[in-house]
């Protein structure tokens, strides 16, 4: 489990994704219209829009809000026209930092997030200078507490998954993306409620990170997340779970 993953599961623990719900839903709502004008309205024949629905039901955004959103994009009409963009850099210690962002203005995108980066002791990179340390995946996430861990391995490997990975909190369930979903429902068929489930950028190697660098990491992590054009940040810091707990 990589170190974003932990401070994803500490804030989701602790309330902070509560607390920042309306933007959340702005940024879902931005994706679902944006998903349907690329592939169409109809969930069932759009793998991309089936899974953004899913991570609006994970943060119970109402079914109205979803399908407005949907017969936005769908038509041509959610007001902007929204491309998608990856920035790639790195943070204290040479940290890689994935930023995944939807905009309808490259120039201010671009510059928020320089910004960022700067502001706390990193800084942005050429394309290609990171992406290739991580591999897109499946990562179903459980709470380590709430269930068996070896049912839920056997049951993992069994429904097809190529992983399963423990930690301190938490299981996660690690799939190829295109068996992320028959994965998924397998699980919860027999019983095993997720605590999220999502497609994932997964690192290959970690860095260690303490004291002050690690600080400023999750503040520029923070930082990312918080600006409206950024979709998902994805990066490879290994800060201790005790730490992170300390500084959120």
């Amino acid at each position: 489990m990589s170190g974003h993953s932990k401070w994803a599961t500490i804030k989701r623990k602790k309330g902070a994704i509560d607390a920042k719900r309306g933007k959340i839903f702005t940024k879902i709502i931005r994706e679902i219209a944006t998903a349907a004008r690329m592939g169409g309205g109809d969930p069932a024949a759009n793998p991309r829009l089936r899974l953004v629905i899913d991570k609006a039901r994970a943060v119970n955004m109402p079914k109205d809000n979803i399908e407005r959103a949907i017969k936005k994009g769908a038509g041509g009409d959610d007001g902007a026209s929204y491309e998608q963009v990856t920035y790639e850099g790195y943070g204290p210690g040479g940290v890689a930092v994935l930023v995944e962002a939807l905009t309808d203005n490259r120039n201010r995108t671009v510059g928020e997030v320089r910004h960022a980066f700067t502001k706390y002791g990193g800084n942005l990179g050429q394309s290609g200078s990171v992406s290739h340390l991580f591999q897109r995946t499946g990562v179903i996430e459980f709470d380590r507490a709430a269930v068996d861990v070896d049912a839920l391995m056997e049951a993992g490997l069994d429904a097809g998954a190529d992983d399963v990975v423990e930690s301190e909190s938490t299981v996660d369930v690690v799939t190829d993306p295109k068996s992320f979903e028959a994965v998924r429902d397998a699980l919860a068929q027999r019983g095993f409620q997720a605590a999220t489930a999502q497609i994932s950028m997964r690192p290959s190697t970690t860095v260690r990170l303490e004291g002050a660098q690690a600080k400023n990491m999750l503040e520029l992590a923070e930082a990312l997340e918080d600006l409206d054009d950024v979709q998902e940040v994805f990066s490879n810091f290994d800060i201790a779970e005790d730490e992170m707990e300390r500084l959120s």
